[in-house]
């Protein structure tokens, strides 16, 4: 297949000498970099690179949001606690933020098909990998915590960092689609390991996975390459932190990561507490995963028409809003699916309008290295906001004491839901103050 690919004026971003005015400085370079937006092509070779990314996406997505199955499974095995336990989970996804900034240099170094190949390629063996280390907590920190996630960060920049090159005016709906697709590999994945794990253990459901993985995800990283590569001055832009903007979707990301991970890793053992099948619970979860794919396209359609910034309050605030009022009344099985439905939606969400803001404001150009430095800040909420939660459920009587110990722990995450409500509110209305304006 040919692909042709044409000539385009390369924007070098250098350093510059400070500026009296640093948000002037800030406002040089985004234009900068908003200038090779001019030139997007908004589709062509564009929706094969959106293929190749949806894929990648269906497995570093799908892969950590069924580690809710894997936990439900090893819990009744025996092997630890869900508060230990979800620590393996929040492990492999915090390295997704731990090593954004240096994978966004990978990517510089050898490019994204490259970096989408060998990311896919660590995440399949890390899978076959932990087959052998299922009763090893140890060894599962290796293989499903490090290893794992070294794989997941270097597919997440790959399939993160490219669509904003092909996409302007349709760059919302783009990563919608990219990222539904990985909360589409959640659902079927759960639904998949459930039954694998029911069958023949979760030994060979990990194995079973990994070969998946490496089988479908080669071909499709091979598919994603840069429309035009730009080189910068290095890992971190600081001066992007003397930017109000910049430190307010900063500081929203790493406060809404806390709760996120809440509900995808602890469904199953909610819905076992009120007297649900393992099987039920995967249904769930894979119910979540699903709404979550609906939500993530949905959110990116709404960037474009909305604005991102509304897109992402609106998201945010239905997530807060749910897990306060609807997931604690949810003791029968109709409310939690109404839980599942409207919160899975809101949290696909966010994981779709956050590059779309982030490209939105910092330009294609500049995307990597500001959505690198985003993601970096989600660290703290991706590795602790499960076990946190998981600690509070501890505390109160754990897994045995019934539908009542998951309060506390819905409650902190709720919480945590709503100051990141606060904080893009500020934001959104900080540019706009009019209800109905787009922004």
């Amino acid at each position: 297949m040919a692909i042709t690919t044409s000539t385009t004026t390369a924007v070098e971003l250098s350093p510059l000498p400070p500026l009296p005015n640093s948000s002037g400085h800030n406002r040089f370079h985004n234009g900068a970099s908003r200038l090779a937006d001019s030139e997007v092509p908004d589709g062509g070779y564009g929706w094969v690179v959106i293929t190749g990314c949806a894929v990648l996406a269906w497995w570093f997505v799908g892969t950590g949001y069924s580690w809710g199955v894997i936990q439900g499974a090893l819990v009744e095995k025996g092997l630890s606690t869900p508060a230990t336990l979800s620590y393996v989970g929040s492990l492999a996804v915090a390295i997704i933020s731990f090593l954004a900034i240096i994978n966004a240099r990978v990517i510089r170094a050898i490019g994204v098909q490259k970096t989408g190949m060998l990311g896919i390629l660590i995440l399949g063996v890390s899978e076959i990998l932990s087959g052998f280390t299922v009763k090893n907590l140890a060894g599962l920190f290796v293989t499903s915590g490090v290893s794992l996630g070294v794989g997941l960060s270097l597919c997440f920049m790959a399939a993160t960092a490219t669509p904003a090159q092909y996409f302007s005016k349709k760059r919302g709906l783009a990563n919608g689609i990219v990222f539904a697709a990985g909360g589409l590999g959640g659902a079927i994945i759960s639904l998949a390991l459930d039954a694998v794990i029911q069958r023949l253990g979760t030994a060979w459901a990990y194995r079973i996975l990994g070969l998946a993985t490496l089988l479908t995800g080669l071909p499709a990283a091979w598919l994603v390459r840069e429309r035009s590569p730009v080189k910068t001055a290095g890992f971190i832009e600081w001066r992007l932190f003397r930017d109000l903007e910049f430190v307010i979707i900063f500081a929203t990301g790493a406060v809404a990561t806390f709760p996120l991970l809440v509900p995808a890793f602890f469904i199953p053992l909610y819905g076992r507490s009120i007297g649900l099948s393992s099987s039920t619970g995967a249904g769930l979860l894979a119910g979540f995963n699903l709404s979550s794919a609906a939500g993530r396209i949905l959110c990116g359609f709404l960037c474009d028409k909305i604005g991102s910034l509304n897109a992402l309050l609106i998201s945010l605030l239905i997530n807060a809003i749910t897990m306060l009022a609807l997931w604690p009344a949810s003791t029968t099985l109709a409310p939690l699916v109404a839980f599942v439905v409207l919160n899975g939606a809101a949290n696909g969400g966010f994981f779709s309008t956050i590059p779309t803001v982030v490209g939105n404001v910092f330009g294609s150009q500049r995307v990597s290295v500001a959505m690198a430095m985003v993601v970096t800040g989600w660290g703290g909420g991706y590795l602790m906001g499960s076990p946190i939660a998981g600690y509070l459920l501890d505390a109160y009587g754990g897994t045995e004491s019934g539908f009542q110990a998951y309060r506390p722990a819905i409650t902190y995450a709720g919480c945590m839901g709503l100051g990141a409500v606060g904080l893009v509110a500020f934001a959104r209305f900080r540019k706009n103050r009019s209800i109905f304006a787009k922004v």
